[in-house]
């Protein structure tokens, strides 16, 4: 990582529509029952007319998105770092072998926090899906990290 990169806010990979400075970085293809996101070769800012073409879907149903993180205003962040990365990569099987065509990869959070691992399991993330397995269900509820992890 280059020091440009340390310089840059980190850009969460799975941000909501509404946050700042937002751009689409993927879109999700794939099936309901296994969603694949392919990257786009140059993130686009989020616009109305993005929003738009996302209808009747939600835009995170849609695509992906990245925005600047909220850190401590995340209920995945804590102690400095995000928590739902940290439970993919732990909890999650990997996707893809080799590291996805990633434009935000610079930028990204979950890159920066931990690396390969969380790029070969990205593909497989969709912010808002109709039937998840249990596996992400699990791992995107902040409710278990007080279970666990009391910060």
């Amino acid at each position: 990582m280059d020091a440009t990169a340390r310089d840059t806010p980190p850009l969460c990979p799975s941000a909501q529509p509404g946050m700042a400075d937002a751009v689409v970085f993927g879109v999700v293809g794939g099936t309901t029952r296994e969603p694949r996101v392919a990257h786009l070769v140059q993130p686009l800012p989020l616009t109305d007319e993005l929003l738009a073409l996302a209808g009747p879907a939600s835009p995170t149903a849609v695509y992906r998105i990245a925005a600047p993180c909220a850190e401590s205003a995340c209920a995945h962040f804590a102690a400095g770092r995000c928590r739902l990365v940290s439970r993919i990569v732990a909890e999650i099987p990997e996707a893809v072998d080799g590291l996805p065509a990633c434009r935000i990869r610079p930028d990204c959070r979950w890159w920066r926090q931990e690396g390969v691992a969380a790029c070969r399991r990205c593909p497989l993330i969709v912010t808002e899906t109709v039937n998840p397995m249990e596996r992400l269900r699990h791992a995107a509820d902040p409710s278990v990290y007080a279970e666990r992890d009391p910060t």
